[in-house]
């Protein structure tokens, strides 16, 4: 997904629409992309602002963290 960002990255900010997209690309629950979105853009707000980095990158550091996490969350399949 971070390509994805990349693109938005050189038009402009990253939207909480925008965000919301990516989330459910991720795996979140559709009915919850877009109040996961709104948190996740004033989170990355902050993070921006003590990390002294672009809102982007914040965005795209913890997007990344939770990919990982539902990708941890994935069940494995049944053994053969």
């Amino acid at each position: 997904e971070s390509q994805y960002l990349h693109a938005r990255r050189s038009a402009g900010q990253v939207t909480v629409d925008e965000i919301a997209v990516v989330l459910e690309r991720l795996g979140c629950p559709a009915a919850k992309c877009g109040v996961m979105a709104r948190q996740l853009d004033r989170k990355a707000r902050m993070d921006a602002a003590r990390r002294q980095v672009s809102h982007d990158e914040a965005l795209e550091h913890l997007l990344g963290l939770m990919a990982q996490g539902w990708a941890a969350t994935d069940p494995a399949p049944p053994p053969p």
